[in-house]
């Protein structure tokens, strides 16, 4: 049996909740969930492209049929990458020596070795899932859960937009699952350099703040006024559901999931859903060229110009609120210095983040049942200003 937490130092403890490799409690905790990887409409019929998550190499490639797979990063035989090959029908094929490996990760031809050889060769498949245009993939141990947690009722209504994207920012994947419970910010980060409309909506009072465990992870509750309160429904390990507005102050509210998935332990995978209203076929039309012409801006790639010239993007929606977001989050460094903050009363999500991880990872460091994690019987209401 491991040495239990409680026999650990203060920074033993901290380092664990950053780690993501295969090897790590951390890692072997994120890979109890199901997680995005990819964005769908990224990924054509017949293609395949390179993907590192959770520390790993793998390959990622649609069949010609349409469905996705996943993969081991590299060929067994001489290592090379998977990706550079050649998709044919549900098969990859490598292109090195021309081996060939089925969805389920089994080689079914080694054309210089013959049929005996490629029977005894298998590499590592994961079941994938396509949800609301993201890719997701378990890559635990055993057979997947249902696919339920991630999944919400305001993304599955009828009359909705439903659009995703994807960005890789330089830090640890923690910094930015910390950010989602911790509602003070709002009042400060979102109106930096100039004030958008959620930075409007939210305004700089100071929240009463309420922290609430739940089946699926944290409810939270920050009250502004009477007509103020905002409540984000995270779910555990690394999931935030939330409401922003729209493009136009008319426009109807965007529900929003936020996922942050670990690259390695110094990157992250920043995956965002946006499920619009239809407010009727010319002003969808309008909304989705927006998202086309905006969605693609990755603050990452303006580092020196948001650092070092304030040069806050213009549009307000997609691009402003992820860059005040990369300033604060990027100032603290690729990993936080964890060991020597001040935590407050303000923190007290990220308090109560830091003990149900722990605590799960006390668990399995045990060899004991973590928590049985399940979808809220309801989603939350997301009420916001009135």
């Amino acid at each position: 049996m491991k040495q239990s937490l409680a026999q650990m130092s203060n920074a033993e403890r901290l380092e664990l909740l950053t780690q993501c490799g295969p090897a790590t409690d951390m890692g072997r905790l994120l890979r109890r969930f199901w997680q995005p990887v990819a964005v769908a409409n990224k990924l054509a019929s017949g293609k395949a492209r390179a993907l590192k998550a959770l520390g790993e190499e793998f390959t990622l490639y649609r069949g010609e049929g349409g469905k996705s797979y996943l993969v081991a990063g590299r060929c067994p035989h001489r290592r090379t990458l998977l990706h550079t090959g050649w998709v044919q029908g549900e098969d990859i094929r490598c292109i090195y020596h021309g081996w060939k490996f089925a969805g389920s990760g089994q080689c079914v031809e080694a054309p210089a070795e013959g049929d005996e050889t490629a029977a005894k060769v298998r590499i590592a498949s994961y079941p994938t899932h396509e949800y609301c245009g993201l890719i997701f993939a378990w890559m635990g141990e055993g057979a997947p859960p249902v696919f339920d947690l991630p999944r919400r009722e305001e993304f599955e209504r009828h009359g909705l937009i439903v659009m995703a994207r994807e960005q890789i920012w330089p830090m640890n994947f923690l910094q930015q699952v910390e950010n989602s419970l911790d509602a003070v910010h709002v009042s400060f980060v979102h109106l930096a350099g100039k004030v958008g409309p959620f930075g409007e909506a939210v305004t700089a009072n100071i929240p009463k703040l309420e922290y609430l465990e739940t089946e699926a992870g944290i409810r939270q509750i920050a009250t502004r006024g009477a007509g103020n309160v905002r409540v984000s429904d995270w779910s555990f390990p690394n999931n935030n559901h939330i409401v922003t507005p729209g493009r136009r102050k008319e426009s109807p509210w965007v529900h929003r999931g936020v996922w942050n998935v670990p690259v390695d332990d110094t990157h992250t995978l920043k995956f965002g859903v946006y499920a619009i209203a239809s407010e009727g076929p010319e002003a969808d039309a309008e909304t989705i060229a927006h998202f086309e012409a905006y969605g693609d801006y990755n603050p990452a790639e303006h580092h020196d110009a948001l650092f070092e010239g304030r040069g806050w993007p213009l549009d307000p929606s997609l691009q402003l609120t992820p860059a005040q977001d990369y300033v604060a989050v990027m100032g603290q460094g690729v990993v936080a210095d964890r060991l020597h903050e001040r935590l407050g009363k303000s923190d007290a999500g990220i308090v109560l983040l830091r003990r149900m991880i722990w605590r799960e990872l006390e668990a399995i460091r045990a060899g004991t049942p973590t928590k049985q994690w399940r979808r809220a019987a309801r989603d939350a209401e997301l009420t916001r200003q009135g």
